[in-house]
């Protein structure tokens, strides 16, 4: 249903912008400003037609949208209100109505004049935190420090601010005092740490500012429309398809090195026997003949777009070996990228074991961390595609064959993927049918289907959620509720209801226009980006999609059959926490037909539930969790007197230590002593274990799943 409105998308975005925007005065903020450049002018205006013209909610580009993108810009520069001054928030508020008009003309004077007085703030703190730290402490005052200032007016002067900050350099003094080192070697650390934090202050690039602006005009139309710079894009698109090319290792920056961290077996770096963990990369070479390119002191993510690159291309290393001096010579490796694909977050197995009245039942659960699927490698006609649904076919073919006697599905923190994969996987449990419907901005509803009457499991089924199951988790858990195919339990899930369309900006772009922005970026020695693309990704929501019983998921979500206590705060995460999200609504309900109904064995297994949670000392320390939790949310400061803080932590400690051992030992495992290491692949999984045992519970009915004839038959 797509294709045409792709092709609409691309033709109005190429009649939109034909020219690069003219040149703007900018106001200065310090020496070291950071300025836009006309790609980003371009990409913006690209951006603000295709949500004006295509974005489902049809939101008008207006003052009052302008008021909330300046808000969120604003908390998005200093949430917390520790680096502004409230003069400096007074001469902002100037551009509250204007930005509506910036981004239509691609005027990011603006935004980055903004930027760039927080920056320079912020560099300033920094510094006055180096200086703070010749001085002398006493921790012997009842000070406190409030750390969560978000609902704190701005600071009035900056005496104001330098108390502020001088308070911040003495709690965390008195954090590493706390761990029993001497202050002058505590002095030292923070003075590494804040001279580092500078280091990557000084590192942003207009890239980061400009991503920083379109995440607040983007989240302020809706909370699901995203602009991705090439970096994000190209991270987004791994997390899709759990794969990606390149020569298989992870990275990290340890003391401006970019070091290798971890190798990925079987990819390139591991079979070349030349690549070791801790090794530092120097330099990155493309191709056979390419020139090296030094990166001591580069970010990570300019690094790993050096590094990464497409299939079959070649990538040259110039590497030291852990220990060895910087003056060392490196050894040069030739690497030849591959498609690297990411098994540890993939779809994964185990089962578990019950015991009914001496007999063993068994459970197979399968944990599904999102709805993946490489669609380069499907759209080619590779049979091995990697999907969610291609693995958990797998996985399931396998449980049979270990005779399971159920299977729970676990979505929980699953915040959704593919449509297509959502609809893919609920075909594997039904014969065949509607899963969800579709309805665009022209109000015209799709049906996606499952047309394959294969059914790769038969037998009884749970789905696990929570309040981050979202999007896609929504879609098949909705879907398998209402055709009565398995219980839901956990808590209620996310409310997003919409569907996004991925654009990739290079290929809407007009080609005239492309042409001249890269010889200017040519010119301007930009980073390569290897297979990343070079004007990002628009993710638009173009759509919203509704249950085949006619209700949305938008802001309600999905309710489970049996309902957990929810450890993740309702009231502070959820579409119904964000001011932009769409209402609920409903349609009219799909052509279906309900393969069953838990109607009449739902009240013994809540019974049965109940029952066992109010004997479960496991449940009880679960509820003591969330009590606790929403005690410390509260929290928004804390003591800066040495006896008094000691005291607090040690009580903290020793009470976790306890409790910890509590838990334990209600799950069956033993205590720990003090100082003991906790052993790993440990099952502390409590709710998973519950969920086994509900369904456990609905094997012993007696009462298997019944079919349901359909309406207005006897």
């Amino acid at each position: 249903m797509f294709k045409k409105l792709y092709l609409m998308l691309v033709l109005a975005a190429a009649l939109a912008c034909n020219a690069a925007p003219s040149k703007i005065n900018y106001k200065h903020a310090g020496p070291n400003d950071l300025q836009p450049d006309e790609q980003q002018a371009v990409v913006l205006k690209y951006v603000a037609t295709l949500i004006s013209d295509y974005n489902y909610k049809k939101v008008p580009m207006n003052d009052s949208v302008s008021a909330i993108i300046y808000d969120r810009y604003l908390k998005k520069l200093d949430e917390n209100h520790n680096y502004l001054l409230a003069s400096d928030v007074k001469e902002f508020d100037q551009f509250k109505t204007q930005f509506d008009d910036d981004i239509k003309a691609g005027n990011l004077a603006n935004v980055f004049y903004m930027f760039n007085v927080f920056q320079k703030r912020y560099n300033e703190y920094v510094a006055f935190s180096v200086a703070e730290l010749g001085k002398n402490f006493d921790f012997s005052q009842n000070e406190t420090y409030t750390y969560d200032r978000d609902k704190m007016p701005w600071a009035a002067s900056e005496t104001d601010l330098h108390n502020l900050w001088a308070q911040r350099v003495k709690y965390d003094l008195l954090n590493l005092k706390l761990t029993g080192k001497e202050l002058a070697a505590n002095k030292e650390t923070l003075k590494k740490r804040y001279t580092s934090i500078l280091s990557q202050s000084n590192k942003l690039s207009n890239q980061d500012v400009f991503q920083a602006f379109m995440d607040a005009f983007t989240e302020a139309i809706d909370p699901h429309t995203n602009y991705f710079n090439p970096a994000l894009a190209a991270n987004f698109n791994i997390d899709m398809t759990r794969s990606l090319e390149g020569i298989g290792a992870s990275l990290q920056v340890d003391n401006e090195y970019v070091t290798i961290k971890a190798v990925t077996a079987g990819g390139p770096a591991d079979k070349s026997k030349q690549v070791n963990v801790d090794d530092r990369i120097i330099a990155v070479a493309q191709g056979k003949t390419g020139e090296f390119q030094d990166v001591v002191g580069w970010r990570i993510d300019n690094a790993i777009a050096l590094i990464r690159g497409a299939k079959g291309t070649t990538v040259r290393l110039q590497l030291l070996a852990k220990g060895s001096a910087a003056t060392a010579k490196p050894r040069i490796v030739e690497l030849v990228r591959e498609k690297i694909i990411l098994k540890d977050i993939s779809a994964k197995k185990e089962i578990r074991t019950y015991n009914n009245n001496g007999k063993i039942v068994k459970i197979g659960v399968i944990s599904i961390p999102a709805f993946y699927l490489d669609f380069a490698d499907y759209k080619a006609g590779n049979p091995n595609y990697k999907s969610t649904t291609r693995d958990v076919k797998l996985i399931l073919d396998t449980l049979k064959r270990e005779n399971v006697d159920g299977v729970v599905i676990d979505l929980r923190q699953n915040g959704g993927g593919s449509l297509m994969e959502a609809v893919e996987l609920t075909g594997l449990f039904i014969k065949t049918g509607p899963v969800v419907q579709v309805r665009d901005s022209r109000n015209q509803i799709d049906v996606n289907q499952d047309e394959d009457p294969a059914v790769a499991y038969s037998g009884p089924l749970a789905i696990m959620v929570d309040r981050f199951s979202a999007s896609a988790s929504e879609i098949f858990s909705g879907a398998i509720q209402d055709y009565g195919r398995g219980l839901i339990l956990g808590t209620q899930t996310y409310g997003k209801g919409s569907v996004q369309n991925p654009i990739d900006l290079d290929k809407v772009i007009a080609p005239s226009l492309k042409d001249k922005l890269l010889s200017l970026a040519g010119k301007a020695k930009t980073v390569a980006t290897g297979s990343q693309n070079k004007f990002g990704q628009l993710n638009l929501t173009i759509a919203k999609f509704y249950r085949i019983n006619g209700n949305s998921t938008q802001h309600k979500g999905v309710i489970p059959d049996i309902t957990f206590p929810s450890i993740i705060p309702l009231d502070k995460y959820g579409e119904d926490t964000e001011p932009s999200a769409m209402p609920f609504d409903m349609i009219a309900k799909s052509d279906y037909t309900p393969v069953g109904s838990f109607a009449n064995v739902l009240p013994q297994l809540k019974k049965l539930h109940d029952d066992r949670m109010a004997a479960s000392q496991s449940y009880k320390y679960l509820l003591q969790d969330i009590e606790e939790s929403k005690k410390q949310s509260e929290e928004i400061s804390v003591t800066l007197n040495e006896q008094k803080l000691k005291q607090q932590r040690d009580e903290e400690e020793k009470k976790a230590f306890e409790q910890n051992n509590l838990r334990r030992v209600a799950l069956g495992l033993p205590a720990l002593k003090k100082g003991q290491p906790k052993p790993k692949n440990e099952d502390l999984d409590f709710l998973q274990k519950e969920a086994g045992q509900i369904l456990t519970d609905y094997l012993t009915q007696g009462n298997k799943l019944t079919s349901v004839k359909p309406a207005g038959t006897n």
